[in-house]
């Protein structure tokens, strides 16, 4: 199909999260190998894809916009039709049915305007352009209904996920025990809301006890088995005595419903996890480590310490391969202190170069307001170093015995400067900094690494 009207005739041409803190510091570096950066958004954050998404939305405008420039500046014998066409289908996949129908109606309304601006004289072939691009603008508000209801059952599965979560995984109390609790679900995937990482807290009458796993595979089987080590949590963390008892009627529980259950895998199903807790009134945590990721407890001073068992033992859920007792190890756990418990998402996380996420080098030297700015800080310190592309969902939890000194910070957008008054400090039995005026600086306690950040969270 030519277009209509003698070369050269005249035509118009259409003119055409604030982040709260800053990065972990490496030690080892100087602050000029430490940029600013922007850790990404949280709970209704703007996303890649979203931001994408939303410039996409000005498309089918440009398309009419540019068939019309089109129609000017090529030869008579080609044709407009193929921009006109193209708005509508844009439109029915990006935006709304008012959009839509508005952006059908200016591709009619440009194509009948160039027909008659140019004063044709082969009626039928205007004709067949006019009616083509109607054909297609009347297809693309079909299709705007049919990806709109497709949107509207995706909203609602995602909405029974989320609701599924948290009856399996609730939020714990932020004070349990005179402890203060945060905890955080970070999916590898931006709209996922469920997988196969796992947290629980609980007090009883043997203490705070807390458990962080991880459930080998993913989908509805890893989701069941988070369903049955999380119940059997709940239940025996009441009843045992001991965390060793308490591990191992975890393992009782996922041999007993991998023979009842189809979805839980018998042969190669396991779960890493750890057993922590935290008897009251006491200055000491108790951990069992069924091959997991050893936490970190962070000292008010900056002081990071690993918590490798003396002896390894195996994921729950492999006992057939071993039938060593499990033994709780014992750790100070002083006031101030705060206990970081993670899955492998945040270990097994990987910058451009290959390079893992070491958690204990970017934590040490720092000290956080609360244990949900730490998790903060770690979750988005995680998404920068691997660059947003993280391989595997991430269960966070942090436990802080006591209030400890932690001092305010000045935020700037993108950087993290903390504002450090010379005072004298001193420290308490136990470790913690203790004796500081509220907004002195905790930089110079003992312990601290030499070149550490003076960043307070």
């Amino acid at each position: 199909m030519g277009k209509r009207g003698e070369p050269g005739s005249a035509s118009t041409r259409d003119p055409a999260r604030d982040p709260a803190c800053g990065p972990a510091r490496d030690p080892a570096r100087g602050p000029a190998s430490n940029p600013p950066w922007n850790p990404p958004q949280r709970n209704g954050g703007e996303s890649h894809w979203t931001a994408i998404r939303r410039a996409a939305r000005w498309l089918p405008a440009l398309l009419i916009v540019g068939g019309t420039a089109f129609d000017y500046f090529t030869p008579p014998r080609f044709t407009y039709a193929p921009f006109f066409c193209s708005a509508p289908l844009v439109a029915a996949a990006l935006l709304s049915l008012r959009a839509t129908v508005t952006t059908a109606l200016a591709a009619v309304g440009a194509a009948i305007t160039l027909a008659v601006y140019h004063r044709v004289h082969d009626t039928a072939e205007s004709a067949t352009e006019v009616v083509t691009v109607t054909a297609v603008s009347l297809l693309a508000l079909g299709l705007n209904r049919i990806v709109r209801h497709g949107d509207q059952q995706l909203a609602s599965a995602r909405g029974i996920a989320e609701a599924a979560q948290r009856a399996v995984l609730p939020t714990p109390p932020a004070r349990i025990a005179g402890l203060r609790v945060a905890a955080r679900y970070v999916a590898a995937q931006t709209d996922a809301r469920i997988g196969g990482d796992l947290y629980a807290v609980q007090d009883t009458p043997h203490g705070v006890r807390v458990i962080v796993g991880d459930v080998r595979g993913k989908g509805l089987g890893a989701v069941e088995a988070v369903a049955v080590v999380i119940g059997a949590f709940r239940e025996a963390a009441e009843q045992e005595r001991t965390l060793e008892a308490l591990a191992a009627r975890l393992e009782h529980a996922l041999w007993r419903e991998g023979r009842r259950r189809a979805n839980l895998d018998q042969s190669e199903g396991f779960t890493t996890a750890v057993l922590a807790e935290v008897p009251p009134g006491a200055n000491t945590l108790r951990l069992v480590n069924r091959g997991h990721p050893p936490p970190l407890l962070l000292h008010a001073d900056g002081r990071v310490a690993e918590t490798y068992p003396e002896v390894p033992a195996l994921p729950l859920g492999m006992g057939d391969l071993g039938g060593w007792p499990d033994r709780a190890e014992e750790r100070e756990f002083p006031a101030g202190s705060t206990l970081l418990l993670f899955t492998d998402g945040v270990t097994e996380a990987r910058d451009a170069d290959g390079v893992f996420y070491v958690p204990q080098d970017r934590l040490r030297g720092r000290q956080f307001r609360s244990p949900d700015a730490l998790l903060d800080v770690l979750a988005a310190d995680v998404a920068h170093h691997s660059g947003g592309h993280t391989a595997d969902d991430m269960a966070l939890l942090a436990i802080r015995r006591g209030d400890g000194f932690h001092h305010p910070v000045a935020v700037a957008r993108g950087t993290l400067t903390a504002t450090v008054t010379s005072t004298r400090t001193h420290t308490s039995p136990h470790g913690s900094a203790a004796g500081s005026p509220a907004g002195s600086s905790a930089g110079s306690s003992a312990g601290s690494p030499a070149g550490s950040s003076d960043d307070r969270n």
